[in-house]
């Protein structure tokens, strides 16, 4: 199988081409979650939700014509529950709907839990060359508090076979926990670049509507820590990780250079992407128009569009202009290679507010970058939605 090209100063002058494929089902849900993810209790029919993808792959490939694919991604959920056969499946379906070049970047999302040695051998030989490691932190009583059925020794192991058979392996962490001080983070993510090999995405603690820590914090039963303490427990993160090797290039994830998340970028950077599968969504290029796309949540009633209608697409938005902006603003600032202004010029029809930005400039928020970008500065990335709707007015 072919390793994951280099990746090439070039690639930022193209966002790419993705595709995301969304196994909706996890062994259990973590109280923190409001992604897209469900637990069964009977086995899932595989091969009636391998058809399903490779109608609705049909589907999408109708709206977006011949592509080239930059990237891969398999996301969740848990990717990692479907069996090799299932993977293998949809990557082949992939590569005779659209053009596959070799060398590609071929993610898949996997969680300590479900690990085995033959089942990443399997998922290897069926194209896999990157693998996303759900570990979450590296203490016991933390996996515990944050639903994870795996402990620190499932999660090591499954750090070395990823090690052992992918070309390419990052993993997750989460920060800001409850009680965390920036001394007991510091010696954690101290260990974590230990173990990692070129990438790291590290997360605050976000509470979100609808999951059960929600309920808690609304409660008085859940404390995180205040505004105060994340913004220290960030810049230590930076500071950390720049020191070891892996700086931040976007405000979660951090990377040796040319170890980035080609399919990331691909977001980050407003390139187009087909979602595949419940729940996910997309950003398509059709015929002159930009379309968001999004497909139908539940697994059950998603199987059953797709098996009646071709598709289990429920939403089909043509962006305006001004909409493209305002999401281009939203990711590229994300990024620390920042916005590039002519795209959003293009886009927005006009340049941003000389006002509003040099207010942004003076408090040292954003800088620009010659004039061909703006990005946000390390100040800004702790107050970045407030900067992304100052420059959006």
């Amino acid at each position: 199988m072919t390793a994951i090209a280099p990746f090439r100063p070039r690639d930022a002058l193209d966002p790419g081409f993705g595709i995301y494929v969304h196994w909706p089902f996890c062994a259990a849900k973590c109280p923190y979650c409001d992604f897209n993810s469900h637990v069964r209790h009977q086995p899932v029919d595989q091969p009636r939700f391998v058809a399903a993808f490779l109608k609705e792959m049909a589907a999408m490939r109708a709206l977006t014509g011949p592509r080239s694919v930059t990237s891969i991604f398999m996301g969740g959920g848990t990717p990692s529950l479907m069996a090799p056969g299932t993977v293998e499946a949809i990557l082949s379906a992939i590569a005779r709907q659209w053009h596959v070049p070799d060398g590609i970047e071929i993610t898949m999302e996997a969680n300590p839990s479900s690990v085995e040695a033959e089942r990443f051998r399997g998922y290897r030989a069926a194209g896999v060359n990157r693998v996303s490691l759900g570990v979450q932190a590296l203490n016991d009583a933390d996996l515990r508090f944050l639903g994870r059925l795996h402990d620190v020794a499932d999660a090591l192991k499954a750090i070395r076979l990823a090690r052992d058979i992918f070309p390419r392996m990052s993993f997750d962490l989460i920060y800001a926990r409850p009680n965390q001080t920036v001394e007991a983070w510091d010696r954690e993510l101290r260990e974590a670049v230990s173990y990692a090999v070129d990438h790291l995405s590290l997360y605050q603690l976000t509470i979100e509507e609808g999951t059960p820590f929600f309920g808690l914090h609304k409660a008085g039963k859940l404390a995180v820590p205040d505004g105060e303490h994340s913004a220290v427990l960030y810049e230590a993160t930076q500071e950390i990780t720049a020191r070891e090797g892996l700086p931040a290039y976007e405000v979660s994830n951090h990377a040796r250079p040319g170890a980035e998340s080609r399919h990331n970028l691909t977001y980050w950077r407003y390139g187009d992407y087909a979602g595949i599968g419940p729940g996910a969504h997309g950003r398509l290029t059709t015929a002159g128009a930009r379309v968001a796309t999004a497909t139908e949540r539940v697994p059950e009633h998603w199987l059953t569009l797709v098996e009646e209608q071709g598709h289990g697409m429920v939403e089909q938005e043509i962006l305006d202009y001004e909409a493209q902006a305002d999401e281009l603003l939203l990711m590229g600032l994300r990024l620390k290679e920042g916005v590039d202004l002519a795209r959003w010029q293009m886009l927005s029809g006009r340049d941003p507010d000389p006002e509003r930005e040099q207010f942004l400039i003076d408090h040292g928020f954003v800088e620009r970058l010659g004039n061909a970008r703006l990005r946000c500065t390390p100040a800004g990335m702790l107050i970045l939605d407030a900067v992304v709707a100052d420059l959006a007015c």
